[in-house]
């Protein structure tokens, strides 16, 4: 698998930092590997843009119960038992926060990229079809080596 590291650890480090800072969650990342974009099972996505000198998407997707997990983290304690509109309006937003982070990463590398509004989609066993670069998926691990998430990363330069 060859892919330019520099194009992915950005998404990573967003993600790790984001996760620590507004929710307490250490993660450690997992071994990445390509993926077709297909998850199976009952399961939120998060579909960000990319454009600007990068083109492509990143959708970060999790469990049902993860996603409730990191929302309550998210409302201060707040007990989440279902993905209401204020929980997946969370999950959008840590979206947002990671993407803007990661832009922010590039752009103190002299890349600019923009992000879109994320889009968040609730299904069981989805599929997508994505750009035409290749989809890595990045997994991030809680300390026992459950997945907590995966950053489904499908990027190139312009």
């Amino acid at each position: 698998m060859s892919v330019n590291v520099e194009l992915i650890n950005p998404f990573i480090s967003a993600a790790q930092s984001v996760l620590r800072d507004l929710s307490q969650i250490h993660t450690k990342m997992g071994k990445p590997y390509l993926k077709n974009p297909e998850y199976e099972g009952k399961v939120l996505t998060v579909i960000v843009g990319i454009t600007g000198e990068l083109r492509g998407q990143v959708i970060i997707s999790l469990e049902e119960d993860i996603a409730c997990n990191i929302a309550s983290h998210m409302m201060m304690g707040m007990p989440v038992v279902e993905l209401n509109d204020m929980a997946k309006s969370a999950i959008g937003e840590l979206a947002n926060m990671v993407l803007g982070n990661a832009a922010t990463i590039f752009s103190t590398r002299g890349i600019i990229v923009d992000i879109t509004p994320p889009n968040l989609c609730l299904g069981s066993n989805m599929s997508f079809t994505v750009s035409d670069s290749k989809t890595i998926c990045v997994p991030l691990e809680l300390e026992d080596g459950s997945t907590l998430l995966e950053l489904n990363i499908a990027i190139k330069s312009k």
